[in-house]
This record gives structure tokens, sequence and C-alpha cells, in this order.
């Protein structure tokens, strides 16, 4: 895992204020987050080992975020603490359980090549590399560059949305955007499964070898250079969407990691993302590989 780890900071309200409207809230929570590392503990549940390379400060959040990954069973070892404050992000949530998020990365920024090489020089090798867009451009490339070269799987969240080099795709194997990324990227607006299947086919057109749009509530859309398969959402009643995408990348990684073909880490990344909007906050609503395994039973139950 190469990515962001922050301090987030949320507030629960009815709904989200107007601008320049204050209203009051509900509930707050400070907990671990980052895109990077609620995926790497999403894949430290799910039953994979994980390296996280990241950065983090050495402010009063820092011991938090470091404490939340490792109480995980993710593995500190190159993760990096630099002078001054630990990424931020500021989430609300309304009462539908949607959010909005500004993300501030502080220490994030402080990722270096020479952290990267680190990782791929230590004579661990892992099958999976995982990385997301909340680190600087140029070093997630990197990253994905270093393991194509390694002969590493590697999966892109490209989140938040950037326009990306030309370069990048080719690195990819696998990318996992949602609709509002998939349709910034391509410029194709995403409204349903048929529109997704025309971005997934935009991304592997552009070299990535499997494209996998999500699309909240109606599913998931798996596109490759040979087919387009559609995957239903598991039912689940909302409380905050925070983590979801999170939720399903992390478990998707893992599963791959540990062997899976890639329906079956899709089907997994599907249970793991629904069982997240069913709680508050970002880490603390991943779920384990136990309730990830409980809801796919169930599920097959219903359908089968």
């Amino acid at each position: 895992m190469v990515g962001s780890a922050t301090a987030d900071l949320t507030t629960f309200s009815d709904r989200l204020p107007k601008p320049g409207e204050t209203i009051l809230g509900d509930d707050f929570t400070l907990v671990l987050g980052g895109k990077g590392a609620n995926q790497a503990v999403a894949a430290a549940l799910a039953g994979a080992p994980v390296r996280m390379v990241a950065c983090i400060g050495t402010d009063l959040f820092a011991g938090m975020v470091a404490e939340g990954l490792s109480s995980a069973g993710v593995d500190l070892s190159l993760l990096r603490r630099i002078p001054g404050p630990t990424g931020i992000a500021h989430i609300r949530v309304d009462g539908s359980g949607e959010n909005d998020i500004v993300i501030v990365p502080l220490a994030n920024s402080a990722l270096s090549e020479e952290q990267i090489d680190e990782a791929f020089a230590d004579g661990r090798p892992a099958p999976v590399l995982l990385t997301q867009l909340e680190i600087p451009i140029p070093l997630a490339t990197y990253a994905l560059r270093r393991a194509r070269e390694s002969g590493m799987t590697t999966i892109l969240d490209p989140a938040p949305a950037a326009h990306l080099p030309e370069d990048i795709w080719t690195l990819i194997d696998i990318v996992v955007p949602n609709e509002s990324e998939a349709e910034f990227i391509t410029g194709i607006p995403v409204i349903d499964a048929a529109s997704a299947a025309d971005a997934g086919r935009w991304f592997v057109q552009h070299g990535v070898t499997s494209a996998l749009i999500t699309l909240a509530g109606a599913g998931a859309v798996l596109v490759t250079a040979d087919a387009v398969e559609r995957f239903a959402a598991i039912p689940v009643q909302p409380v905050d969407t925070t983590a979801a995408g999170d939720a399903f990348a992390g478990y998707l990684g893992a599963t791959l990691a540990l062997g899976a073909s890639l329906e079956t880490a899709i089907a997994s990344a599907m249970a793991a993302g629904a069982l997240a909007v069913t709680k508050r906050g970002a880490s603390p609503s991943i779920p384990t590989r136990g309730e990830v395994d409980a809801m796919l039973a169930r599920s097959s139950a219903a359908t089968g």
C-alpha cells in the first residue's frame, strides 16, 4: 500500500449547511482516515499481510493515526514521521448518509521516491500494489511503475479525481473509480450501467487491463477488452457512505493477494462496501472478514 494517512474530523447533521449558514449538528468523531490508511485497514481486516508506505507528522494526531493502523494489523515499518502536522480530512455527513470532504494533505505531501524505493529494496515481495491520489500524482505513478516492473498486480483508486498523465494507464491492471471519478477522467457522463460500460471501455482503450466502475446502490460494472460484466449491489440501509469505496478497494486488493479470482474478489469487495455504509465513521466502519463472509452467505441464500 502506497497512500495517504489522515486524521478524520467528521460532523453529523440532518442536512449540510448552505454557504454562509451555521447549523447545529448531532455528533462528532475523530478517527483514523485517509484513503490509503482506510484501504490498508480494509486489506488487513480481510486477512492479507499489509505494509503501508506513507507519511505522518509529529503532532497530536500522529499517535492516533499510527495506533489505528497498527491495531488493525498493518505493518508500519515503512511509515515515516516528519516534523509538522499530520494530514487532515474534514468530513460532513447528512441525515441520508451522504457526505462531502475537504482534505488537507500536509505530511502526505512529504512522500518521496526514496521511500517507495525502500519498499521494493527490502526483499519482501508482495503480490499486489494498491494506491490512490491523495498523495502527489507523480509518486502514485512512480509506485505503479515500480510495481509493474516487479511483476505485481497494480490497482489504482483514482480518487480524488484528477487529470492524469497518459502514460499512467498502461501501468494499471485494475482501475476502480466511482461514477463521478469515471466521468471526470473520461468525459463520459456516467448515469447507469450502460454509460459505466462506455467509461470502462475508455480506460481499457487507454491501456488499463480491467476497469471496475462502482455505482453505489446500483452495483458495479467490470470492463475488459473481451467482456462487460455487471455485479448487483447488496441492499442495505445507508448511515454514512464515507469509507465505502475504501472498504471496496481494500477488500478487492486483499482478496486478490490471497489468491482468489477477480470475480471472487469483487464479490468480497461489494459486501465490504455495503457493510461499511451501515456504520458511522471511516476506518471504524470497515468490516472484518468474518462479517463480509457472513453477508455473502446471507446474500447467496436470499438469491439462491
